[in-house]
C-alpha cells in the first residue's frame, strides 16, 4: 500500500484562490458602501446595516436551500455537479447580481441595491460551499487546512483593497460633505459593478475551461437529517417573524410623521440659512454651536418651530426604537436558544439530527455566527464612530483607510498562517511567521498611500501587529489555545475601546481585526473534530451560520441609534467573551469524547 502523501495541485490551487479574493473584496467594500448609503439615502444606522443583512442573509438561505434539497432528495447537488462546475455556476449567478446592482444604481433604488447584493452573495454561498472542500481535495487531506488558510490570506487581500477601490469609485480623490454626497453622480459605481460582473464571468470561464482544475465530482449520498431540516426551517420562519415587524415599522403612521417633520425641519433650516446669508453672515465658516446661537437670535420664530418639531419626533421615535430593538433581540434569541435546545435534544436522541448530534458542532455553529457577526459589526460601524468629533470628525469620504486597516488587520494575521501551506524548513517558517505579517502591514499602508490617503495615523499601530506576532508564537498553531487567547485579547481590546477616546479607542477597535484573523480556521477545525461521515454536512452547517453577519451588525446599528455609537461596541465585547469561552467549552467537550484538540 502506498502511503505517500498526495501532491498539491498548485495550478488548480492558484486558480481557485481567485474566488476567495472576490468574497473579501465585495464584503469589505460594504463597510464603505454602508456609510455612503446612509448619507446618500438619508438612512438611520439600522437601515444602513441592512446591506450586511441582505448580504450575509443570502449566505444562510443559500446554504440552507442546498442542505434541505440534499436531505430531502438524498442527492448532493454540489457533489453531483462537481466542485468545479458549482464554483462556475456560483460566479455566473453573482454576475447576475452585479447586473441587478447596475440597474438599481441607475434608478437610485436602495431596495434594488439590497436585492443586487443579495443575489451576488447567493452566488458566493454556492461558490464557498464548493471551494472550501475543493481546496482540501487539491492535496493531502492532512494539510487541507493550510490551503484554506492560504485562501483566507488571498481573501484578506481583497478585504484590504475592496474599501479603497469602492471609496475611489464613490468619491474619487476628493472630500465631500454629507450634503454633497447626497447629490453625487453614481456613474462610477455603475462602471465598477460592470467590471466586477465582467470579472465574475471571466473567472468562471477561466476555471470552467482550465484543464488544470479537476471536476471535483463527489460520489455518495448526503446523510439525511429530518429533524435538523424541520428545526432549521422553523428557526428561519421565526427569524422572518422577528424581522418583519421591524421592517413594517418604517412604513408605520408614526414613522411617516417623523419623516414629514424631518422634511419640515430641513426646509426651515434652509430658510434660516438664506436669511443669514442675506444679512451677510459667513454661514459656511461658522462652527455648529455658533450657528445655532446666531439662528436663535436672528430667526427666533423659525428656531422655536424646529425645536418643537424635534421634540415631537423624539416622543414618536422612542417607542418605535424600543419596539424595533425588542424584535431584533428576539431574532438573536431565536438563534442562540435554538442552538442550545438543539444541542440538548440531539444529545439525548441522536437519530434524525445528522451532524447536529455532536455538541462541538452546535457550539461551533454559534461560534461561527458570533465570529462573523462581530467581525462585520466592528468593520461596518467603525465609519460612524470616526464621524464623531472626539474620534476625528471624519467625513464619509475620509474613512476608507481606517476601514482598509481593519480588514487589512485580518490579512496581516492570515498571511502569517498561510505560510504553512508551503513546504519549507521549520526554521524558515519560523522566520517568515515574523517577517510576513510585517510585510502585510506594509502592503496595507502602501495600498492606502497609493490611493492618496494619509497613513501617518497608523504608524504606531505596528505595536499592535507585533503583539499579535508574539502571541502567535506562544500559541503555536494549537487551535483551542489560540482561539481562547485571541478571543480574550479581543475582549480586552473592546473594553479599552469602550472606556477610552481618540486614537486609543480607534487602535483598540482596529486590533479586533488582528485577533479575528485566526478565528475562522480555529473554530472550523475544532467544530469538525470527530464528526466522521457527518463532516461534510457539518461544514455546510457552519457556512450557514455566516448569517451572523446579517443579524449582529443591525442589532449594533439599532443600539447605536439609541445609546450612542461608541457605547454600542459593547456588543463586540459580549461576542468575543463567548468566543473565548467556546475555546474552553469545546476542548472540554472533545476531551469527554476521547478526542485531542492539539
Amino acid at each position: 500500500m502506498d502511503n505517500k502523501p498526495k501532491q498539491t495541485n498548485y495550478g488548480a490551487l492558484t486558480t481557485i484562490t481567485l474566488v476567495f479574493f472576490f468574497w473579501g473584496f465585495i464584503a469589505a467594500g460594504n463597510s464603505v458602501f454602508i456609510p455612503f448609503c446612509k448619507d446618500y439615502f438619508s438612512l438611520d444606522q439600522f437601515q444602513s446595516q441592512l446591506i450586511d443583512f441582505a448580504f450575509y442573509g443570502a449566505y444562510y438561505l443559500g446554504a440552507l436551500g442546498l442542505f434541505v434539497y440534499g436531505s430531502s432528495t438524498g442527492k448532493d447537488l454540489v457533489g453531483g455537479w462537481g466542485y468545479k462546475k458549482s464554483i462556475v455556476f456560483g460566479l455566473l449567478f453573482s454576475a447576475l447580481g452585479a447586473v441587478a446592482m447596475i440597474i438599481s444604481v441607475e434608478f437610485n433604488v436602495f431596495s434594488g441595491m439590497l436585492l443586487g447584493l443579495f443575489i451576488v452573495a447567493l452566488g458566493f454561498s454556492l461558490q464557498q460551499t464548493g471551494a472550501n472542500p475543493f481546496m482540501i481535495s487539491l492535496g493531502d487531506e492532512s494539510t487541507g487546512s493550510n490551503r484554506i488558510n492560504l485562501g483566507g490570506g488571498i481573501n484578506s487581500l481583497g478585504t484590504t483593497i475592496g474599501p479603497l477601490v469602492i471609496a475611489f469609485a464613490l468619491f474619487g480623490s476628493g472630500t465631500f460633505t454629507q450634503e454633497e454626497i447626497a447629490n453625487l453622480d453614481l456613474w462610477k459605481v455603475i462602471v465598477l459593478y460592470a467590471l466586477v460582473g465582467g470579472l465574475f464571468i471571466g473567472i468562471a470561464a477561466l476555471i470552467g475551461f482550465s484543464k488544470k482544475v479537476p471536476a471535483g465530482i463527489v460520489e455518495g449520498k448526503p446523510e439525511r437529517a429530518r429533524k435538523a431540516v424541520v428545526t432549521l426551517l422553523l428557526i428561519t420562519g421565526l427569524l422572518i417573524g422577528c424581522f418583519a415587524p421591524v421592517f413594517a415599522s418604517y412604513a408605520s403612521k408614526d414613522a411617516k410623521a417623523i419623516e414629514t417633520n424631518q422634511t419640515s425641519i430641513s426646509d426651515i433650516q434652509d430658510d434660516i440659512t438664506e436669511k443669514l446669508e442675506a444679512a451677510n453672515y459667513e454661514v459656511g465658516e461658522m462652527e455648529e454651536e455658533e450657528l445655532e446661537t446666531l439662528s436663535a437670535e436672528v430667526c427666533p420664530t423659525e428656531t422655536a418651530e424646529i425645536s418643537a418639531l424635534e421634540t415631537t419626533n423624539e416622543d414618536l421615535l422612542k417607542p418605535l426604537e424600543q419596539t424595533r430593538m425588542y424584535w431584533l433581540l428576539g431574532a438573536l434569541a431565536v438563534i442562540v436558544l435554538g442552538m442550545l435546545i438543539i444541542n440538548r435534544v440531539a444529545n439525548k436522541q441522536k437519530e434524525g439530527w445528522g451532524a447536529m448530534q455532536y455538541p462541538q458542532l452546535t457550539f461551533g455553529m454559534l461560534a461561527i455566527f458570533t465570529y462573523v457577526g462581530v467581525e462585520v459589526a466592528v468593520g461596518s460601524n467603525l465609519a460612524e464612530l470616526l464621524k464623531q468629533p472626539k474620534f476625528g470628525g471624519l467625513g464619509t469620504s475620509e474613512i476608507a483607510p481606517y476601514v482598509a486597516m481593519f480588514w487589512g488587520s485580518l490579512m496581516i494575521g492570515r498571511w502569517g498562517g498561510a505560510i504553512n501551506a508551503f513546504e519549507m524548513k521549520k526554521q524558515t517558517k519560523q522566520i517568515l511567521r515574523f517577517v510576513v505579517p510585517l510585510v502585510a502591514f506594509g502592503v496595507v499602508l502602501l495600498a492606502s498611500a497609493i490611493a492618496g490617503h494619509d497613513v501617518k495615523p497608523f504608524y504606531w499601530y505596528i505595536f499592535c501587529v507585533l503583539l499579535q506576532i508574539v502571541v502567535t508564537y506562544i500559541t503555536n498553531d494549537r487551535p483551542a489555545i489560540t482561539l481562547g487567547i485571541f478571543g480574550t485579547l479581543a475582549f480586552v481590546a473592546m473594553i479599552i475601546g469602550l472606556t477610552s477616546s481618540g486614537m486609543v479607542t480607534i487602535y483598540a477597535f482596529l486590533s479586533a481585526g488582528l485577533f479575528c484573523s485566526i478565528m475562522w480556521p480555529s473554530i472550523f477545525s475544532l467544530s469538525l473534530i470527530g464528526l466522521g461521515k457527518f463532516q461534510t454536512q457539518g461544514s455546510a452547517f457552519l457556512v450557514m451560520m455566516i448569517l451572523g453577519g446579517g443579524i449582529i451588525p443591525p442589532i449594533q446599528g439599532k443600539l447605536s441609534d439609541i445609546i450612542g455609537i461608541q457605547e454600542s461596541f459593547f456588543v463586540g465585547a459580549l461576542c468575543f467573551a463567548y468566543l473565548a469561552a467556546f475555546a474552553f467549552i469545546v476542548k472540554r467537550t472533545l476531551k469527554k469524547q476521547g478526542l485531542a484538540t492539539e
